[in-house]
């Protein structure tokens, strides 16, 4: 399931949505603020932020800490998962579960392996700028046909790989048994279907959960 680069197709996918004041934050999290310390003018050279918001906010990577306590933090996880071939598949409106018949036109045979990470798209349009109660998730039985077939990362285009009313957090521990990464919040209402470089590199926050990342897609070469 490959294509190769045309003049029809972007080289490049940004597949992050904003980060600013009108990034909708998970219930309960810390929204983004900015705040100026320093700004241009006779006596300063420079404009100077400080920004606070949650690590999970816009697209991100989970590290193992997030729900594991005795998990690696962000700055600690190989990089090796969050670069490299991968492919998108569309499972558009899949209900609250994204389960393996919504895959199974884009995995190929049982006994083929796939690329090292894996994307799905389950909206139609992502919801950039306001919170979705009833986003979709995984099912922990995808997540484990997807490690099964040699997958070392997923992601997805809502906010958790678990309803967002989950208090056990199934498809987490999925991920933490079988040592997957993840990727949220991403963008891929303009990706088509196929296979591609993902280059999505969390930041080196040695003490953190989480981190944002600038996740874009590249067209592979022919």
């Amino acid at each position: 399931m490959t294509h190769s680069a045309d003049r029809t197709r972007p080289a490049l996918w940004d597949i992050s949505p904003p980060v600013d004041a009108l990034t909708p934050a998970f219930p309960g999290d810390t929204a983004y603020s900015q705040n100026w310390v320093a700004t241009l003018g006779p006596g300063c050279p420079v404009n100077v932020s400080a920004i606070t918001l949650s690590p999970h906010l816009g697209a991100h990577a989970d590290a193992p800490l997030h729900y594991d306590p005795k998990g690696l933090a962000v700055g600690a996880l190989d990089l090796t998962p969050f670069l490299g071939p991968c492919r998108v598949i569309h499972a558009i409106a899949p209900g609250p579960l994204v389960m393996p018949h919504h895959l199974a036109h884009a995995l190929g045979e049982p006994s083929s392996r796939l690329p090292p990470r894996v994307l799905v798209r389950t909206y139609q349009h992502m919801p950039q700028r306001e919170w979705d109660g009833h986003l979709s998730a995984f099912a922990p039985e995808t997540v484990e046909l997807l490690a099964d077939r040699g997958v070392l990362l997923v992601g997805i285009d809502t906010a958790s790989i678990d309803p967002a009313d989950s208090k056990t957090l199934d498809s987490h521990q999925v991920i933490r048994r079988r040592c997957l990464r993840v990727l949220e919040n991403l963008v891929l209402d303009d990706v088509p279907e196929g296979d591609y470089e993902l280059i999505a590199l969390p930041l080196k926050l040695t003490t953190a959960d989480a981190s944002p990342v600038r996740a874009v897609l590249r067209a592979l070469s022919s």
